[in-house]
């Protein structure tokens, strides 16, 4: 079984960056249909159609090196999909982690749902970010499962509930990345830290930015978003990145003192860095292909991290005050059993 995890952990490392590569690289539509392309196994098979649609929109989103990027991603997604399920069944037979079993085979099934939904609906930017949101999910539910279940530390509640709230917490600031991906938005803030000159833009729209019904690159009236609109968005993105890593270093100063999660927490807070560096490399460096592929990774993987150290915790029980008090009366009954001796 673990062996099994390992390369579903793997393969999943993988098919999500790329997927986001795919993305990124506008071949998202390669084969506008699912699960085949054009209704057959593999692009190879599906020339002539690419071949009609290509002399249509000479410039479209339909080519025959964007349909194999689409396809060789649909193939490995459903490998992985073919392990998860082989993983649910052994744990059911072993009546072992039932539980993670079912949920991540759950999940499997709804992100497949969304990967279909991403193709047929065109690349709506809520599904787009919701596809994004489930690959790094199966990622990170993976390597909990394969890697979890260890003996726990006691920690302290306060910073047993921050613990719990930062893998949402980075869960939220995926979907505002993936939000700026999908809309095109991640260079409307030129330069880092400041955006188009200022840490506060003076042209920023928040109405229509962040409607979940509209299509790509469009308003809720169906007109094209406006750069104040995707300056709104993309500088949200900007302040949840902040706001996240004053509470991952807040966590990190708090988890210091337990030895045994300081590992876990070396691991955060490279990711952390690792995070930061590249979006700020990509805003630098006008967003090249292997920096956002790297930037997508780089969540993925601190996402992964926030739930390792969550399954390394565990909230500590604070006693009950009669426990102390029947902990304390044998210590008393020995202090009151010595006896003092006096120099003579």
């Amino acid at each position: 079984m673990k062996r099994l995890l390992l390369f579903a952990l793997l393969l999943a490392c993988i098919v999500v960056p790329l997927g986001a590569y795919v993305r990124l690289s506008d071949a998202g539509l390669g084969c506008p249909d699912w699960p085949g392309c054009y209704g057959h196994l593999s692009p190879h098979h599906a020339a002539d159609d690419i071949r009609q649609a290509m002399s249509a929109q000479p410039d479209g989103p339909v080519s025959p090196a964007k349909a194999w990027k689409e396809m060789i991603h649909r193939y490995l997604a459903a490998t992985l999909g073919l392990l998860v399920l082989l993983a649910a069944a052994l744990a059911w037979y072993r009546r072992q982690q039932r539980l993670p079993a079912s949920g991540l085979l759950a999940l499997l099934v709804l992100q497949g749902l969304l990967g279909m939904w991403t193709v047929t609906l065109l690349l709506k930017p809520a599904v787009v970010t919701a596809h994004l949101l489930g690959g790094m999910s199966i990622v990170a539910l993976l390597a909990s499962w394969r890697f979890g279940g260890r003996q726990a530390v006691a920690v302290p509640p306060r910073l047993y509930w921050l613990l719990c709230a930062l893998p949402l917490l980075v869960l939220g600031q995926v979907a505002l990345g993936g939000w700026v991906s999908s809309n095109y938005a991640a260079l409307a803030c030129q330069g880092f830290p400041t955006c188009n000159g200022s840490f506060l833009p003076a042209e920023m729209r928040f109405d229509g930015a962040f409607h979940w019904q509209r299509a790509l690159g469009e308003s809720a009236d169906g007109t094209p978003l406006s750069l104040a609109q995707l300056t709104a968005i993309h500088w949200l993105h900007r302040l949840g990145a902040l706001l996240l890593s004053l509470l991952l270093l807040a966590a990190l100063h708090a988890g210091w003192r337990h030895r045994a999660l300081r590992p876990r927490l070396l691991l955060l807070a490279a990711a952390l860095l690792l995070q930061l560096l590249l979006g700020a490399a990509n805003v630098w460096l006008q967003l090249p292909l292997p920096l956002a592929v790297g930037h997508n990774i780089g969540a993925m993987l601190l996402l992964t991290v926030t739930l390792l150290l969550l399954s390394a915790a565990r909230r500590q029980v604070a006693q009950p005050q009669a426990a102390r008090q029947r902990m304390a009366l044998p210590r008393l009954r020995h202090a009151k059993g010595r006896r003092t001796t006096w120099p003579a």
